[in-house]
């Protein structure tokens, strides 16, 4: 009887479950816009409903003088209850039961977005506004949480039947919202990170200490997948490769080739044009088949060809940050001038993902080809464009629910993995109704 308990497996249906997420083809370039549109566009929308920022500023400094300490947790936990049903709440709904209404959610969001500032406020004041506009830094920060945020979600939902299966990730080509993840991922922190800065002093050593937690968490995660007969996609990146050694590797070789922020983008083109070149040249058909022989690299091709792919991505997010958060000398009136910068660079990479899905090579998050990293791009400089509109009405910049997501980060994203494996080993998800899923989510 004890061998039978231990012969048992704590993950009946995984089989099913891996299955469950194979084979499919994604969404349409238009509703992975659409579906970017609505999440910017609920923050957007809350931050202008909280108010403006300096009349809130000046009532806190009052507030702490006065007010017991009681009641400022009182007031941070029912602000971030509203945060939650005015942003969390909504994107959750459009992601299951409002699916197929994306593109209403869509337009009903940016409708009185676009009235909001045609006709609240005179132009002179909008210009006015202009000229104050906060740091786009506070922008990049929304836009990071946003990725953390719908990522949190995504990843346990996509489980469920209640899931478009559409949403979830393809198989070879094509793209659901969950293939621009781990794309978004890198970018979000090539936009920020130390070779943006231009801070070259860390040493190779200094380097490897600082992505060992990645290596780490990658090890734990075969560990625990393989422990508990955890269902594992095997396509998306391989036998034993995962999301954590990717980012690992990405640091490791931007580490190795140090290239100044200034020439990030020219090398990155260069990488992601000769990848393109191998892929088009046979390279593609190796990655897609199902054949592996018994090698490592032919265990895990689809993780370690990509890399290049994703190092190219990382190369041309590090030129970006450099350029519109380092190297911009916009002072004063000339600080709208990056959120230009932003909506055009939206609105170029956009039209370079359309260009080369249709005549070089479809997007394939498996490969990360070319096409891939030019709609991560331009996916997540929509995002970012549409929240600079926070600062054309109102001054207040971070939400409650946004900065406990930026202090607790790592944290945050961990957590849901954890919670996601937790509710698999507990719940059949397969099986579950819709609304025992929408509550579970």
């Amino acid at each position: 009887m004890e061998g039978s308990l231990l012969d048992k497996s704590l993950n009946p249906n995984k089989l099913l479950k891996e299955q469950f997420v194979s084979n499919l083809t994604g969404s349409s370039l238009s509703e992975i816009a659409a579906l970017s549109t609505i999440v910017p566009a609920l923050v957007v929308l809350r931050k202008w409903s909280s108010g403006d920022n300096t009349r809130r500023d000046a009532a806190k400094k009052n507030d702490d003088k006065v007010l017991p300490v009681r009641k400022d947790w009182m007031q941070y936990f029912s602000t971030l209850v509203v945060d939650y049903l005015t942003v969390v709440l909504p994107v959750l709904l459009v992601f299951t039961v409002l699916a197929e209404w994306a593109y209403t959610c869509a337009i009903s969001l940016v409708i009185p977005i676009a009235l909001y500032i045609m006709f609240k406020r005179s132009q002179s004041r909008l210009k006015a506004g202009l000229s104050q506009l906060p740091s786009l830094r506070a922008d990049i920060s929304s836009y990071r949480v946003s990725v953390v945020l719908v990522t949190c979600l995504c990843i346990l939902a996509v489980d469920f039947k209640i899931f478009p299966r559409r949403y979830a990730k393809a198989e070879t080509y094509g793209s659901g919202i969950m293939d621009l993840g781990v794309g978004s991922f890198v970018v979000a922190n090539a936009l920020v990170s130390r070779q943006a800065r231009n801070i070259t002093s860390m040493s190779f050593r200094a380097a490897l200490s600082s992505i060992s937690p990645l290596i780490f968490l990658g090890f734990a995660r075969i560990i625990f997948t393989s422990g508990v007969d955890y269902q594992v996609h095997v396509g998306e990146y391989g036998v034993h490769w995962n999301f954590f050694f990717t980012l690992a590797a990405v640091s490791i070789l931007t580490s190795i080739v140090r290239i100044h922020p200034k020439y990030c983008g020219l090398v990155g083109l260069l990488i992601l044009a000769g990848y393109q070149i191998w892929l088009s040249s046979g390279l593609n058909d190796y990655l897609i088949s199902d054949k592996r022989s018994a090698d490592i690299i032919s265990q895990n091709k689809e993780g370690v060809y990509s890399i290049l792919g994703y190092w190219g991505m990382f190369l041309i997010g590090v030129s970006l940050g450099y350029y519109l958060l380092v190297d911009t000398g916009l002072k004063g009136k000339n600080r709208n001038v990056q959120v230009v910068k932003v909506w055009v660079l939206a609105a170029s990479f956009w039209i370079l993902a359309i260009i080369l899905d249709n005549y070089v090579e479809r997007v394939s998050r498996r490969m990360c080809n070319f096409a891939y990293v030019m709609l991560v791009f331009g996916q997540n400089f929509q995002v970012l464009s549409i929240l600079t509109l926070a600062g054309f009405i109102s001054y207040e910049k971070n939400l409650v629910l946004e900065d406990a997501f930026n202090q607790n980060m790592l944290g945050s994203f961990l957590l849901a993995n954890i919670l996601t494996g937790l509710v698999n080993l507990s719940v059949d998800t397969l099986s579950a109704s819709s609304l025992t899923a929408f509550m579970i989510l």
